[in-house]
């Protein structure tokens, strides 16, 4: 059994009957009845994606998912085409599949993922909780400001946006948190 509480971006889970893959965290809202965490989901058998809100107390069922090991080979489009790492087998993935995740993937990163797969079908990826990226463009930074309070968005050399701290610049490598897309800290890799 699942809580609220322990659902992330590619747990998947029963609802209403049906099984369910987490995309996006869509953030957390208190009010009289108690916090209410929105979801984006996709159903895994109908392919459909959805809002949810969950209360904090509600419990769900796992739902039995294979995982494999694999490295993204290439991007052609909007498909990952993934390379299975025992059997050398070719797994591609929709850029809508992959939810939030795709951009944070590129096949130049030397890092292993797994696709998780429901019945045979490949429907999310599990990719690591931190994983560093360059800043393609972002405005310039602050000297002086190192509070990290403040943020801009950058945009990240797979094209996705985030939020970074104001002391960052273009062509940083930076660190980010895979589960929510914050910021962490700068690569220590220069």
């Amino acid at each position: 059994m699942l809580s609220t509480n322990e659902i992330r971006v590619g747990t998947a889970f029963m609802y209403e009957g049906a099984p369910f893959i987490v995309q996006r965290m869509l953030g957390q809202k208190s009010g009289r009845g108690g916090m209410v965490t929105r979801l984006r989901v996709k159903n895994i058998v109908t392919g459909s994606t959805q809002d949810l809100g969950l209360d904090a107390g509600e419990k769900f069922d796992d739902v039995d998912l294979e995982e494999k090991s694999v490295k993204l080979s290439y991007v052609d489009g909007d498909t990952f085409h993934f390379m299975d790492q025992e059997t050398y087998d070719d797994v591609p993935l929709s850029k809508e599949d992959l939810g939030d995740n795709a951009g944070y993937i590129s096949p130049d990163d030397d890092y292993d993922v797994s696709i998780t797969f429901y019945e045979g079908k490949p429907v999310g990826v599990n990719l690591p909780v931190n994983v560093t990226r360059t800043i393609t463009y972002c405005e310039p930074g602050i000297k002086g400001d190192t509070s990290g309070k403040s943020t801009k968005p950058a945009t990240l050399d797979t094209g996705m946006e985030v939020k970074v701290p104001l002391f960052c610049n273009t062509d940083d490598r930076i660190v980010i948190d895979t589960r929510d897309g914050s910021f962490v800290e700068r690569a220590k890799d220069k």
